[in-house]
């Protein structure tokens, strides 16, 4: 059973501004700024969906991924993906242990952290580096599918590749700051309490949405139910179109075919995180259950141990960058919807280096609900890639 035949993707084309406020607790008479967060998560997206088609049926989908489409080139859209980050300007960076002739390997480094990242030996003197530093300026933070269909087949990017050629290609939004106050009532002064907060809005640039891919129930529900593309997503409910879109079908059949194939061979591999990942356990602490996030999966254990009684894992290294906070909601016990605790995810674009691929435990049938939940949501998405240098 393929990709294709299990889903069907969907342009996401705001009428509006949209309004995503983060995880972090907020109250107008606490704190006059109210934090957001682009783009939108999974929950919120699948919220957006039951919501206009009054059910409450599980919902999987891939995604969000931006999209650029042109009038010029409406039958083609692009999606576009987060750029990987083990990137330094546009020299990869490789793990210290697969660079046996590197002289860097006569240091010592901590067996219980992951291995150092270098660059290739040899690969840029200084003046080069300077270079780059100053080009990155102008490299692209979303790559398209050509350059990324590219580096699943070969591994690398090359430098030309990392230049951006549309607007919004380093940012597909712009943000605006938008003031709300409440008046004192037979006055023009506004209230002391809850009276004025901050907060920001985002607006898609020209020419950009999102795209989502869902499953066949749910596609099905949406052809039966042609009012409900129009749907309302975020705070203050403000309207987006929905719009079926075969064009990305066939675009991203082709991406996990190569993905799925790099992840069957043999030897060294890299996973290119295109989503959020959450990686979270739970954990006995003083008695009490805490969930615990981290950057990696913990299934994933390292490779190099730091004694005997160890059994080496297949993680060697991995580069990553500041968590995405996820503010879900759930049931309480009175079934009222309420903030979920926060969670974590390591940020789209993470790259991890193995030496053979391996499975995340969320897709595992045998996973709890809860867990496989999250894949369901469209987190935790890996492109499959064979490292080049055994290519």
């Amino acid at each position: 059973m393929t990709e294709k035949s299990n889903f069907y993707w969907y342009l996401i084309v705001p009428q509006d501004i949209l309004l995503f406020r983060d995880a972090k607790p907020f109250s107008p008479g606490e704190r006059a700024w109210a934090g957001s967060t682009f783009p939108p998560s999974g929950h919120a997206i699948a919220g957006a969906i039951r919501q206009a088609l009054n059910s409450s049926a599980k919902i999987r989908l891939k995604g969000p991924f931006f999209c650029h489409n042109t009038p010029q080139n409406s039958e083609n859209p692009v999606l576009y993906f987060p750029r990987p980050l083990n990137f330094l300007g546009s020299n990869p960076l490789i793990p210290l242990s697969w660079q046996t002739e590197n002289p860097l390997n006569q240091m010592l480094w901590d067996n219980s952290q992951p291995c150092p990242l270098t660059k290739k030996q040899g690969n840029a003197s200084n003046s080069q580096d300077s270079e780059e530093e100053e080009d990155d300026k102008q490299f692209r933070t979303y790559l398209p599918l050509a350059v990324i269909q590219k580096y699943l087949e070969t591994g690398q990017i090359a430098k030309s590749d990392w230049l951006r050629q549309q607007d919004g290609e380093n940012q597909p939004w712009q943000v605006e700051t938008r003031s709300h106050n409440a008046i004192k009532s037979e006055t023009r002064q506004v209230k002391d309490a809850d009276g004025y907060f901050v907060e920001n809005a985002v607006r898609l640039k020209s020419n950009w949405s999102l795209a989502i891919a869902l499953d066949e129930a749910t596609h099905q529900q949406l052809e039966a139910a042609p009012t409900a593309l129009n749907l309302r997503l975020g705070g203050e409910g403000h309207r987006v179109m929905f719009e079926r879109c075969t064009a990305l079908d066939s675009q991203w059949q082709a991406l996990i075919t190569t993905s799925e194939n790099n992840k069957q061979k043999a030897g060294k591999a890299l996973a290119y995180l295109v989503t959020p990942g959450v990686f979270e356990r739970r954990h006995n602490h003083n008695g009490k259950n805490q969930s615990l996030c981290q950057a990696h999966p913990w299934e994933w254990k390292l490779a190099h141990t730091t004694n005997g009684n160890q059994t080496p894992g297949n993680l060697v290294s991995f580069a990553t960058a500041k968590a995405v906070p996820i503010n879900g909601r759930i049931r309480d016990i009175e079934n009222n919807s309420v903030p979920a605790p926060q969670t974590f995810a390591a940020p789209p674009g993470s790259v991890y280096y193995l030496n053979q691929p391996q499975s995340l435990f969320q897709d595992s049938p045998d996973s709890p609900s809860k867990i496989q939940q999250w894949r369901q949501l469209g987190y935790s998405e890996l492109f499959w890639l064979s490292h080049p240098q055994q290519s």
